[in-house]
């Protein structure tokens, strides 16, 4: 599906007239990789995952940031329709719902911040310096997306995860474009919202998995600490694509966060 202004891409599920349930990928995903989540809460919610800029059909933005980024899924949201969502915001979408809150503190009425972090400290820093130069250097070096999209998942994923999600995840990889990876990884530079969490008011899931090495789940628990409304869960066993490494443990913990955190409108089917 494309919005009115062609600018964004998604894909979508359930009643339009429904609560609007919307995800939001990492950086080497896309909308589709939603697609086991989309299909469960189709029932009760009208499901949307969005293409981030530069992703899929979505056009892409001239200056890639965080900032720029949240203003966006403003767009977005706008475009669909979509009043007071829950945004799931998996990785690199959890720090664009932080960064949007922080801008919009009553734009959602609930949020779920899956395996990622409230910052990513100073540009200049060796280890942010190290992390990126991991991630770009082989595309320095000649090689693909295409190419290292079994590596990468590989380096993401915990213990035993679905094989269909992980075919899946590499699909999604290998697909990303080699500009708008290079341009999205370096907008991690210098984003830090560790201050906001304090502020963050309405009803927030903090979702861990017990093997990522990229949002370890003790860093995640203590970003939890800081927001006041914030449920911290961790699934044991996850690394860091979670919703496709084990999609029913995933489903589950948000489909337990939705019933008690807004229970009158994301009530089970009966």
């Amino acid at each position: 599906m494309r919005t009115r202004d062609g600018r964004f891409t998604y894909e979508a599920a359930g009643d339009p007239a429904s609560p609007p349930l919307v995800f939001l990928h990492g950086i080497g995903g896309a909308a589709r990789a939603w697609r086991s989540q989309l299909g469960f809460f189709a029932d009760r919610c009208r499901t949307v995952a969005w293409d981030m800029p530069g992703y899929g059909g979505s056009a892409s933005l001239p200056t890639v940031s965080i900032a720029n980024l949240a203003d966006a899924l403003r767009d977005f949201l706008r475009q669909i329709g979509a009043t007071n969502p829950v945004l799931v915001g998996h990785s690199i979408g959890g720090m664009i719902v932080q960064q949007l809150l922080a801008k919009h503190p009553r734009l959602a009425g609930a949020i779920v911040l899956a395996q990622t972090s409230p910052a990513f400290g100073k540009p200049d820093g060796d280890w942010q310096k190290s992390f990126i130069d991991a991630r770009l250097g082989p595309l320095d070096r000649g090689e693909t997306m295409v190419s290292l999209a079994p590596a990468l998942v590989r380096e993401l994923v915990g213990d035993d995860p679905d094989a269909g999600g992980m075919e899946l995840a590499r699909e999604c990889m290998a697909s990303v474009p080699e500009a708008t990876y290079r341009a999205t990884m370096l907008a991690l530079l210098g984003f830090d919202q560790r201050g906001a969490l304090k502020n963050i008011a309405v009803p927030t899931l903090v979702l861990s998995g017990s093997k990522d090495n990229n949002a370890p789940a003790p860093m995640m628990a203590k970003m939890a600490s800081y927001i006041p409304s914030a449920k911290y869960l961790e699934l044991e066993g996850a690394g860091h694509l979670a919703n496709l490494e084990r999609p029913a443990a995933f489903n589950a913990a948000l489909d337990g966060f939705l019933k008690a955190a807004l229970p009158a409108t994301h009530a089970t089917a009966s």
